[in-house]
């Protein structure tokens, strides 16, 4: 699965490399949890251009009987998208994508869960495979949240978990994004795992393990063995 991860890239080239005009208002994360507000671009149904906006990370089901329920859904097997009542629908017609310039991933050793930091290697940003939907309360409030998309590891991450996050390559962000197009072949073909020469990882210290803790010292590596 994918817990937490970072987003410190600045709104500017954001704006730039996801092809939208304007952005909510942003400032560096260091360790999203779920449950919390996440940024994320799309096509709405009703329109035909990109847009950033805030999804609460866990995405509850237009037909929840209530918003618990996305407690449960914060991530999505890509395998199996297509088969699940809760992602059948927005996989067809609300595809995202969750913006991130690094995730983290723990690696049980005894009774110590390690965790470790992945990034590409130019450290920019990048798009996670993303699905949102739009549940209304019982007091007629809506909210709309959104879920990620995972798979089987890379050669980087196999060592460390046997799960990450799709993350789509930017050649693909107009096929992955188009709510109107459905070709479910080619969209499980963009669900696999990225190419392992492009990133890098490595441990930090467990001070990201407390989702309180959001700040740049949860990046602080710890040392590599010589």
């Amino acid at each position: 699965m994918c817990g937490r991860y970072t987003l410190k890239t600045a709104p500017e080239l954001l704006a730039e490399q996801y092809d939208i005009q304007s952005l909510p208002p942003l400032q560096s994360r260091y360790n999203i949890a779920p449950g919390q507000q996440v940024l994320a671009v799309r096509i709405p149904p009703e329109g035909s251009h990109r847009e950033g906006g805030l999804f609460r990370w866990g995405l509850i089901p237009s037909w929840a009987k209530d918003h618990k329920m996305g407690d449960r859904m914060i991530n999505a097997r890509a395998e199996t998208v297509g088969q699940k009542p809760a992602f059948r629908g927005p996989f067809r017609h609300r595809r995202c994508l969750v913006v991130a310039d690094g995730f983290y991933e723990w690696q049980r050793e005894g009774r110590i869960k390690q965790p470790f930091y992945f990034q590409m290697k130019d450290g920019g940003p990048f798009g996670f495979a993303g699905l949102w939907d739009r549940w209304q309360g019982p007091d007629g409030k809506s909210v709309e949240s959104c879920t990620l998309l995972t798979t089987e590891p890379n050669a980087l991450l196999g060592p460390i978990h046997h799960r990450m996050p799709v993350i789509i390559d930017p050649r693909h962000y107009a096929d992955w994004l188009d709510p109107e197009a459905w070709n479910q072949n080619l969209l499980q073909t963009l669900l696999r795992p990225y190419p392992a020469e492009k990133m890098i990882g490595f441990p930090v210290t467990l001070r990201v393990n407390n989702p309180r803790n959001d700040d740049p010292q949860c990046l602080v590596p710890l040392p590599q063995p010589s």
